[in-house]
């Protein structure tokens, strides 16, 4: 059966979803933009902040799905532009250390809000 995942630690979603949704063992989060929730707002600077901003959004709607990063099987990650790749990289790596989950990253023509990065996530509820 499907459960809805709600974050209490991450902004409410701007459209009709939900943080994530579980099935069985799997965890599948909605794309998390660099929005804090308590600016009510994106976050100010640019791709180091809005990168550190988005992952930490991730990291609440898998721990409140009953997951972590360190269940994260892949990541999809969204940039708006192609050239903040290293810099995204830079603070991924922060987060996923060791053993890190399959990965895409691609540049997109516009993401919403007018953010720099979203990333979304498959994980597995710890076990």
């Amino acid at each position: 059966m499907k459960t809805i995942i709600h974050a209490e630690s991450a902004p409410a979603a701007i459209g009709p979803y939900s943080h994530g949704t579980s099935y069985g063992n799997l965890i599948f989060t909605s794309g998390q933009l660099p929005v804090c929730k308590e600016k009510g707002g994106v976050v100010d600077g640019g791709i180091t902040a809005q990168s550190i901003q988005s992952l930490e959004n991730l990291k609440y709607v898998l721990e409140a799905g009953g997951g972590s990063l360190e269940t994260v099987l892949k990541t999809t990650c969204y940039l708006a532009e192609i050239s903040d790749f290293a810099a995204f990289n830079e603070v991924y790596k922060t987060y996923f250390k060791t053993d890190c989950p399959a990965r895409s990253c691609f540049a997109v023509k516009d993401l919403p809000l007018g953010v720099k990065v979203e990333v979304e996530a498959i994980a597995h509820v710890k076990i």
